[in-house]
């Protein structure tokens, strides 16, 4: 019998019985439980080998994405994120995703980009004419830096050269491209920039300054698209709400910016989860979305011919399944162990996917019931918690609040001391 991520509901279980489905869905062994289960899994010792001045931890709540089918395979996924209703939203969106086929995603090479400035240059186009005719010797020396990554078929595969307008006058950036197969790759690119640097200087009589990766990763795009079957998101109304509010955001930057935020809400979770760099992902996001000059949305949405939603995504997502924390923190690990990737390739679309999935469940609800309805059902237990409550007043406390629609601290006070209040004292 086939696995499938389509649980239902899988909010209502506890904590505990959540995780017995995780485990028999991704094999994980009981030591893999205990580690995810024991509020962080990072051991002092370790911790303070990953950073400078360490002197503790901080968790964050590690949930699990369900219902999701990509390319006809299903996955739990794994996210971290203090932010209440996002993964019950990316949840929902892909169990309705699911009734047109789920998520189809494609992905570029995995290609990054590494820069070497040089400055100092009287004829900058001359010597950037003698930069690309020495491009057999450069990527030569870039690649005797990693024969590892060779041997895999990856390495410094070609070069380009630009010259640049600067207030300091023009400069010539040479930049490698380089195939990182399934590492995020800023170490090895890193190391091949900054071996390249005495020829590029040589070649070119300048001085070298800058050698380092770029993480606007324009040769390493991830790509997704869903279908949303019109009946099941709500009807007309709510597939022309959802194309009306993309509208609002592709014509205003103040709405883009929120739009786009949703989408790295599931994307960066997913990061975090798995050990990547989530300010990485990031940078390159909102810089893609921004390179023609205009600020847009990472998201696109449409109506096809059957009145359907259709939604894509295309941004950068350098990602890695070796190197970093991805390869040393052990909850990074099984969450990669919980996915069942088996490629950075793979894990980018995964991420594309639930960045989509999650635009959609904020624009749906922003379009019919609100955005503040379902997060605020989630926000309040927050609330009730730090005011103090427990056990079963948690809900108690915010349910009312949610029913009034206060969700504030001093009403939160104000109940907790009320119910409180009206308990009968135990003996």
């Amino acid at each position: 019998m086939s696995k499938t991520s389509e649980i239902s509901g899988f909010y209502k279980l506890s904590p505990e019985d959540r995780m017995k489905k995780v485990k028999e869905f991704a094999g994980l062994n009981d030591d893999e439980v205990n580690l995810v289960q024991s509020m962080g899994g990072l051991k002092m010792d370790l911790a303070n080998k990953m950073v400078e001045n360490v002197i503790g931890v901080m968790p964050v709540p590690l949930g699990v994405a369900v219902n999701f089918l990509i390319n006809g395979k299903d996955y739990l996924i794994p996210m971290a994120i203090e932010e209440p209703s996002v993964i019950a939203a990316a949840s929902n969106a892909a169990k309705m995703a699911r009734v047109k086929g789920g998520f189809l995603t494609s992905c570029s090479e995995p290609i990054m980009i590494g820069q070497i400035q040089v400055m100092d240059i009287k004829d900058p186009y001359g010597v950037k004419m003698d930069i690309i005719s020495a491009k057999d010797e450069i990527l030569k020396k870039a690649n005797d830096q990693d024969p590892l990554l060779v041997s895999l078929e990856g390495g410094a595969k070609d070069l380009d050269v630009k010259v640049i307008d600067t207030i300091k006058g023009p400069m010539v950036i040479t930049e490698l491209f380089v195939d990182c197969r399934d590492a995020m790759g800023a170490n090895a690119v890193n190391t091949m920039a900054e071996a390249v640097a005495p020829i590029v200087e040589r070649i070119t009589k300048g001085r070298v300054l800058l050698r380092i990766i770029s993480n606007l990763a324009t040769r390493r795009l991830a790509r997704a698209k869903v279908v949303m079957d019109r009946d099941t998101i709500g009807g007309e109304e709510v597939v022309d709400g959802i194309i009306d509010a993309f509208a609002f955001a592709a014509s205003d930057s103040y709405r883009c910016t929120t739009h786009n935020k949703g989408v790295m809400n599931g994307i960066i979770a997913v990061a975090l989860a798995t050990g990547n760099d989530t300010r990485a992902l990031e940078a390159g996001a909102h810089a893609y979305v921004a390179r023609t000059g205009y600020y847009s949305p990472l998201t696109v949405w449409e109506k096809n011919e059957e009145g359907d939603l259709v939604g894509t995504i295309e941004l950068p997502i350098a990602v890695g399944l070796i190197g970093g924390a991805t390869a040393v923190h052990p909850i990074a690990k099984i969450s990669i162990k919980i996915l069942g990737v088996k490629s950075a390739l793979e894990l980018a679309g995964v991420m594309a996917s639930v960045g989509l999935a999650q635009n959609f469940a904020a624009l749906r609800a922003l379009t019919t019931e609100g955005i503040q309805r379902g997060h605020m059902r989630l926000h309040a237990r927050n609330v009730a918690i730090m005011v103090g409550a427990k056990g079963e007043l948690i809900d108690r406390v915010a349910s009312k609040m949610v029913e009034e629609r206060k969700v504030r601290m001093d009403r939160a006070k104000e109940i907790l001391e009320e119910m409180a209040g009206s308990m009968p004292e135990s003996h």
